[in-house]
């Protein structure tokens, strides 16, 4: 497609400047390029990276109201299917973001200047930026039309981006790398981890299910970081079952070995 050769003046090869001040306007120029092939061309932009997630929310509640008189926590069915599909949809749009980082950026990447750490770091920003910024949108939207309570425990909150932002780069980074070498990988992967959307909190919470679920189900950090995530909004609600340890360890190994494997294979990915 033609605009993947679009090359901002900022990643045209320099001579000199500071190697770190080079380094962040590379980043800032691939944040730019990504907004303006991925939004910048479709109509509404932006506005549908906003639209999408209420749509789902909204069909959500209008479908679970139907069924059960009131959510598993609190009493605002939006809020509840918020606090649940938010989290999720990160994790998801981050994680392919970074598995795509080198075929995205595969034409720029040929330049001495622009690396495939400047890339990641670019797609990290953007779409962090952009899945917080959404996520106060409507959580703010929430809170001003429906009788919620307003307390939060930001502690919580942070603390559960913070373990997403770390799960998802590990997941895309050790995707980005396997499905590089082997592209069958890319449908293995998507088939895979589908039942994820159900087996993830979206719809339930942890404590109401039964405990032979329970116990396959604690091996998903996303069960543990949509517990917390919820845990920030419900003052009442203090899950048990998370282990910040495990989601954080987790995390780590598949971030060292992504990070690693990055390293040694992005030529032979590139090249191919």
């Amino acid at each position: 497609m033609t605009e993947n050769h679009f090359v901002p003046d900022a990643l045209r090869p320099v001579n000199r400047g500071n190697g770190r001040f080079t380094a962040s306007r590379t980043i800032v120029a691939l944040m730019l390029r990504e907004m303006s092939t991925r939004y910048g061309d479709s109509p509404g932009g932006y506005l549908w990276t906003l639209l999408e997630p209420v749509g789902a929310i909204i069909v959500l509640s209008l479908a679970f109201s139907l069924i059960v008189i009131a959510p598993p926590l609190g009493n605002s069915f939006p809020l509840f299917y918020a606090t649940g599909f938010l989290p999720f949809t990160f994790y998801q749009s981050l994680s392919l973001a970074v598995a795509s980082i080198i075929g995205f950026s595969r034409p720029l990447l040929m330049y001495p200047r622009v690396t495939w750490m400047d890339a990641l770091l670019a797609r990290l920003l953007l779409n962090t930026l952009t899945s917080v910024m959404v996520a106060f949108i409507i959580i703010s939207g929430i809170f001003a039309i429906e009788d919620t309570p307003g307390v939060l425990r930001l502690g919580h909150i942070l603390l559960a981006i913070f373990e997403l932002i770390l799960l998802s780069v590990g997941i895309g980074a050790m995707n980005c790398v396997i499905s590089g070498l082997y592209p069958v990988w890319s449908q293995i992967w998507g088939i895979a981890s589908r039942p994820l959307f159900l087996a993830s909190g979206v719809f339930f919470i942890y404590d109401s299910m039964a405990p032979v679920a329970q116990k396959v189900l604690w091996y998903n950090p996303l069960m543990h970081i949509s517990g917390t995530i919820r845990s920030g909004f419900y003052i009442n609600y203090e899950p048990q079952y998370i282990s910040h340890t495990y989601v954080i360890g987790v995390g780590l190994v598949l971030l060292s070995f992504g990070l690693l494997l990055m390293g040694r294979f992005h030529r032979d990915i590139l090249n191919r």
